[in-house]
């Protein structure tokens, strides 16, 4: 599930108060994953937070014994004026826009095991081939900004036998910049980041990542609408080693286009597709929706809020999966 806003916060979570929480409860609790990527969790040193969201979705039915959350980018100093308004320390100086350390993290739940995880969270900016972090960024924020403004982490599941590798990504929003358009070059850098290694290029020398694998989380780019240079989003969704299964709702359809994930102010930004899962070719995808019912379906309360919008603007993602022994096939 992706999230926008204030996300969840730990004091939230821990009270247990809280009816954004008790939406998100509901909702993961419908669908049921086996494999969960959780956007916007703030992250604390021991787990806490994630660890008491857990036990109340294993009050509700949901149970997931293996669990990651590694520190995002949110919040972490870079002892840089960043955004140039003649102050440090700020939200927007961080490596990624923070008021603290932890701020709007990303968490994997999962019912499988979890593997290896590679964490390229501190790769930086200017470092990616091809990259755009020189036509905005001064020598001094070239030398420390890192280029996941949340996190990227490949990450290893293992299941039925088959390891299954998620690329998980919370781009930052192509918006809140000037004409040099700082964002949204960076938005779709952390998208080529994982293309390029899809191409053969990794960033510490390691093999790249093979199939079966996936592509996951908030791209913060629509195929047609919003601010967002397309080029990246484009050659995802085109790509030889990967597959789009255009997951739906009725819920989005009824407000806009079926394949809308997020449901902002109308009419800037509107509705928008920016929250994916592109699994490799390879994979047998069986099905796909988005958890976004219908005003008059009876699991639209599930949502929460009189607009729907009480868990978050963003629409819970999910696509079933077959993973089967090459030899099986």
């Amino acid at each position: 599930m992706s999230r926008a806003g204030p996300g969840l916060l730990l004091r939230d979570i821990l009270r247990g108060e809280d009816e954004q929480v008790a939406a998100v409860t509901r909702v993961i609790a419908a669908t049921a994953p086996d494999i969960l990527l959780l956007q916007g969790i703030d992250h604390d040193l021991e787990g806490h937070a994630l660890t008491a969201l857990a036990d109340r979705l294993e009050e509700a039915g949901a149970i997931y014994p293996y669990r990651l959350a590694l520190p995002p980018n949110g919040g972490v100093p870079t002892g840089r004026d960043l955004d140039g308004d003649g102050r440090l320390g700020m939200p927007r100086d961080a490596q990624g826009y923070g008021r603290f350390r932890g701020a709007g993290g990303m968490a994997l739940l999962s019912r499988h095991p979890i593997g290896t995880v590679r964490d390229h969270s501190g790769f930086l900016w200017r470092d990616l081939p091809d990259g755009q972090a020189r036509d905005v960024l001064s020598p001094e924020a070239l030398a420390v900004q890192r280029l996941a403004s949340n996190a990227a982490w490949d990450v290893a599941v293992e299941v039925g036998g088959e390891t299954l590798r998620l690329l998980t990504i919370h781009a930052t929003p192509p918006v809140f910049d000037g004409p040099e358009d700082r964002n949204g070059r960076r938005n779709a850098d952390e998208l080529w980041f994982w293309l390029r290694q899809l191409d053969g290029w990794t960033p510490d020398g390691v093999p790249p990542p093979q199939p079966p694998l996936a592509i996951i989380g908030v791209l913060n780019a629509d195929p047609v609408a919003g601010e967002a240079r397309r080029a990246a989003l484009t050659a995802a969704l085109s790509h030889p080693l990967l597959q789009d299964p255009v997951p739906q709702s009725a819920g989005g359809a009824e407000d806009d286009d079926s394949t809308d994930t997020a449901d902002w102010r109308d009419p800037d930004p509107g509705n928008l597709r920016v929250d994916y899962i592109l699994p490799s070719a390879d994979l047998d995808v069986t099905d796909a929706g988005v958890f976004w019912p219908a005003r008059d379906d009876p699991d639209r309360p599930l949502l929460g809020g009189s607009d729907g919008n009480g868990a978050s603007r963003h629409r819970l993602v999910w696509v079933d999966l077959v993973l089967e022994r090459a030899e099986e096939r």
